[in-house]
């Protein structure tokens, strides 16, 4: 039962740590590339404007879904008790997930959104993972 619990747990964590790092990158990418008269809460608004933007004003979110993703999984990674792996790339679909929903709802230049489908989420839950697991093989052969 306790593997179960701490299972579970590292999909929480995982999720709500990949989260504040995207949410955190997303808003400091507003305030040091503001889009002048744009209510960023308006979707209907953002959706017009973000295929006329330029290249600079999609680093940060690639950044949050990247990075995001990256610790999310490695943090599933360190909490799981058995297949690490396998929580780390849940992470990853999870994310994935929304970013899909992200693109579909915000459409923004096609070349953005190959590259944020195919390389901010499960290459970076892979690589997430794989920290992961090198960074416990370490603690085991320490202790």
């Amino acid at each position: 039962m306790k593997k179960i619990l701490r299972n579970s747990l590292a999909v929480l964590l995982g999720w709500f740590g990949g989260s504040v790092v995207n949410m955190t990158l997303v808003q400091t990418g507003h305030q040091l590339l503001p889009l002048e008269n744009i209510d960023m809460n308006d979707m209907l608004a953002l959706s017009e404007v973000l295929p006329t933007l330029a290249p600079q004003y999609f680093l940060f979110p690639f950044l949050a879904h990247a990075l995001g993703t990256l610790l999310g999984a490695f943090i599933a990674g360190m909490v799981a008790v058995t297949r690490r792996m396998q929580f780390s790339m849940a992470i990853g679909g999870l994310f994935l997930l929304g970013g899909i929903a992200v693109n579909y709802l915000l459409t923004g230049p096609l070349w953005f959104t190959a590259l944020d489908i195919l390389v901010a989420y499960i290459p970076m839950a892979y690589l997430g993972g794989k920290l992961s697991e090198k960074l416990v093989r370490q603690r085991a052969t320490v202790a």
